[in-house]
């Protein structure tokens, strides 16, 4: 008895040994290839911004914060993402139990009959002849019932932390997952707040172009007059009659485009087309966010993006462990107890009583070509995590580089443009006076009014160039979840 003890140890640690020949050695970490700036390289003062919040509050027009609000509420793709959570979080329960021994209720009815010319066969039959046996204990013949009612348990033991790296990953995942949806709020936020600022700068538009389609009305009627005076011709009313009717043509088309824009917002909200509520507010007086230039690598650290590139690091260095170990011996134990017995009648007897206990050690030896291609496969994942880790840095970098210096850029075509849009209005009115007096063509008059409606338009699409690179600015700063 001692002698199989030794030889089982024996042969275990030769199983040991043969298998520890060609484990897998620990591999290194890639190194991140890139090192943030300092600062943004920006030629305006920043010093003289006040500094910045990408929170909530970021956004403070009342109808804008309504609808933002109510998109954390309702939005489809808020609710995807958060039902991507809930899936990470059952994968970290599961996880979670793997090192745990788990314990099952069993219960097993069966019968079987055995040959005539095989050792359980002759033995079964023999009992019958037995004077060692009372009735019950001896085995019918020749089919033989079997019940078993008990528990049953099994553990894997996490002797080179293999499970302990597969938890780890799936609690990664599981913040990477929370990552997703704060950087789906981040740019549904930016969605919607680009698209109510769109709506409020097609609103301004319809100004100007009622405006001019007032004072192109009132051009046409009074080139009609002069007309019949001798003072005009023709060719004079179809110029002014075909720019108001270029204008009124405009002026459809915004209109649809606004009507588009709020089915956008509506869309995005979660809700079925309605009314956009907004204030009606002059473009210079519109009220922007204001923000500050900061340093990267704090301001960076809001981006769900980089922080999900963080994540998927980690999750690629514990499955790439995960590979590695699987290279190692597995140590099961399982167990038993409960009632068994060829006949219903003693199943509760004590001398039912049944137990087993085994343990079993497990080591991949031969064609091992399975675990060596996931352990490829994990190293190559880990290079692309890394990879993808430096790409989301530079255009998380870039992307606020960029911003910024377009806001500074737009801000100044803005006062630039606002100049132009006042000098060419009160040209208008001299056209107009110089025409009345004979000292003006109306080919100047209509080439007033269209230079001064063109500067109107250009106007609106400057500012909305404005308030998108702020918005843009609020996306790659990652604001809109916290």
């Amino acid at each position: 008895m001692k002698m199989n003890k030794v030889y089982i140890v024996v042969s275990l640690l030769c199983l040991l040994a043969a298998s520890a020949c060609k484990l897998p050695k620990a591999t290194t970490e890639p190194s991140k290839s890139l090192t943030l700036p300092a600062t943004y390289l920006v030629e305006s003062d920043t010093s003289k911004r006040t500094p910045m919040t990408v929170g909530k509050s970021f956004f403070t027009e009342p109808g804008l914060k309504a609808l933002i609000d109510t998109a954390l509420t309702n939005a489809f793709d808020l609710k995807d993402a958060l039902a991507r959570v809930e899936m990470a979080r059952a994968g970290v329960r599961l996880n979670t139990g793997l090192d745990k021994p788990t314990v099952d209720g069993l219960l097993s009815l069966g019968q079987r009959k055995f040959g005539d010319f095989t050792i359980d066969g002759v033995g079964n039959y023999d009992t019958k002849f037995s004077g060692n046996l009372s009735d019950r204990q001896r085995i019918p013949t020749p089919i033989v019932p079997d019940l078993l009612i008990g528990l049953q348990s099994s553990w894997e033991i996490d002797l080179w932390g293999k499970l302990k790296n597969q938890k780890k990953s799936a609690v990664e995942k599981l913040l990477v997952s929370e990552e997703y949806k704060n950087f789906v709020t981040t740019q549904l936020v930016s969605d919607i707040a680009s698209a109510y600022y769109e709506l409020i700068v097609k609103d301004n538009e319809l100004v100007f172009l009622d405006e001019n389609i007032t004072l192109q009305s009132r051009g046409l009627d009074i080139v009609e007059v002069l007309k019949q005076s001798g003072q005009a011709n023709q060719l004079a009313i179809d110029l002014f009659k075909g720019q108001l009717l270029a204008s009124q043509t405009i002026k459809k088309e915004v209109e649809l485009e606004i009507l588009l824009l709020e089915n956008k917002i509506n869309l995005l909200v979660g809700r079925f087309p309605q009314k956009i509520n907004r204030p009606t507010i002059e473009l210079n007086q519109l009220n922007l966010p204001k923000f500050n230039a900061g340093i990267p690598s704090s301001m960076l650290l809001n981006r769900p993006d980089l922080r999900m590139a963080e994540r998927e690091l980690l999750i690629s260095k514990a499955d790439l462990e995960v590979a590695r170990l699987a290279f190692y011996p597995n140590l099961n134990l399982t167990a038993g107890l409960g009632l068994q017995a060829f006949r219903p009648s003693v199943i509760l007897n004590p001398g039912s009583l049944a137990a087993n206990t085994f343990g079993s050690l497990l080591s991949p030896w031969i064609n091992r070509r399975v675990l060596e291609a996931d352990l490829m496969a994990s190293k190559a994942s880990q290079k692309m995590a890394y990879i993808n880790y430096d790409r989301t840095v530079l255009t998380a970098f870039t992307e606020v580089n960029t911003s910024l210096k377009t806001i500074d850029n737009v801000t100044e075509r803005f006062g630039l443009k606002l100049e132009e849009v006042e000098v060419l209005r009160n040209s208008i009115q001299a056209s107009n006076e110089l025409y009345r007096s004979g000292r003006a063509t109306y080919l100047e008059v209509v080439t007033a009014q269209k230079n001064a409606l063109q500067s109107q338009i250009e106007l609106t699409n400057v500012r909305k160039d404005q308030i998108n690179a702020i918005i843009s600015l609020y996306r790659s700063l990652g604001g809109g979840w916290q």
